[in-house]
């Protein structure tokens, strides 16, 4: 990705020699926008290869630059090894779409079967118990509405995929954060300027607003249904689903009656939506997590604090009760 040089000038060691480990080159082919870049929705038209594969050693890579700590750098890199295919869509597959959780299931399991990646930690002294939860490094994830490497990385790759800023910008929102110790008195990512902490707190929630849109909460509630009718028609297997999306994708074209709901699903292109749902057609009233990142300005506190305005937006952002019925066409 052109905005890794961004993060970090180096690759250390420790990240090169897990990339080749199967559990994370399986991630090439998973999608960080979670099934929506398939349909055929303006706002997802034109985005740029992005996947869990990329998000990860950006991730990686933001967790080196503020740490140098080979144990949190890998727990970084490794996070969503477990993420299956379309992400996100799983949750609501599984009914955890508003905690969006169920999708990290497994990343013990997997970093411990994987040979290749267990000889690359070995190589580094390192166990799988050090690097299979990054919870436990708050550099790397922390609780939202918190600023983390996780977090950090997603926005400003979603931030340059949605031309929401420029590299220039997106460079300078990097260049401005270091670590500081927040009012709990736990490490994380910090602003020094409170203009650039606003600004990329106003940017962040824009992506924000686009992760639960209306086409993004339909299509994903969509692709959900669509991969239930494959597993109960037995087109896909429970396993299939820690594959890859072009393999996952090539079951559900080749038989009836999954090529014609992936079909239907890919040729989604505008939304309505009503009180009540409004005749025959596929109507759905689809609650989403709402994520927002509240930075932390050092020596004056969270942005919400410092600017009203931002307060204001993400009182309302949070206050949306998501209770009207969808309808894609």
């Amino acid at each position: 990705m052109e905005h890794y040089a961004i993060y970090s000038e180096d690759c250390p060691r420790i990240l090169s020699d897990c990339l080749d480990a199967p559990c994370m080159q399986r991630l090439k082919d998973v999608g960080m926008n979670c099934g929506c870049e398939y349909t055929s929705f303006a706002r997802f038209n034109g985005l740029l290869p992005y996947s869990r594969f990329d998000h990860s050693v950006g991730v990686g890579r933001i967790v080196w630059h503020f740490t140098h700590d080979e144990k949190q750098t890998a727990a970084g890199l490794l996070h969503d090894v477990a993420s299956p295919v379309f992400a996100h869509v799983v949750d609501f597959l599984k009914g955890d779409y508003l905690t969006q959780e169920s999708t990290e299931d497994g990343t013990e399991t997997i970093i411990a079967n994987d040979a290749a990646l267990q000889n690359a930690l070995h190589a580094h002294g390192l166990k799988t118990f050090d690097v299979s939860d990054y919870h436990r490094y708050p550099i790397a994830d922390n609780d939202s509405p918190r600023l983390s490497a996780d977090r950090l990385e997603y926005t400003l790759g979603n931030l340059l995929n949605y031309r929401i800023r420029t590299p220039e910008a997106v460079r300078a929102f990097y260049e401005d954060l270091s670590v500081a110790a927040n009012e709990d008195g736990v490490d994380e990512l910090a602003f020094s300027t409170a203009a650039l902490a606003e600004d990329f707190a106003f940017a962040s929630l824009e992506c924000s607003r686009i992760y639960v849109s209306d086409e993004d909460r339909y299509a994903m509630q969509m692709l959900s249904e669509v991969l239930r009718l494959a597993l109960d028609h037995g087109v896909l297997q429970e396993a299939d689903l820690a594959s890859t999306e072009p393999a996952v994708i090539a079951k559900l074209t080749a038989c009836e009656p999954t090529a014609a709901a992936w079909n239907r699903f890919c040729t989604l292109r505008s939304m309505r939506r009503a009180d009540a749902p409004d005749g025959e057609g596929q109507w759905r009233r689809i609650p989403a997590k709402k994520r927002y990142i509240d930075p932390l300005i050092i020596g004056i506190g969270r942005v919400s604090v410092y600017s009203e305005a931002f307060h204001t937006a993400v009182t309302a952002f949070r206050s949306d009760p998501q209770t009207e019925w969808l309808m894609g066409e």
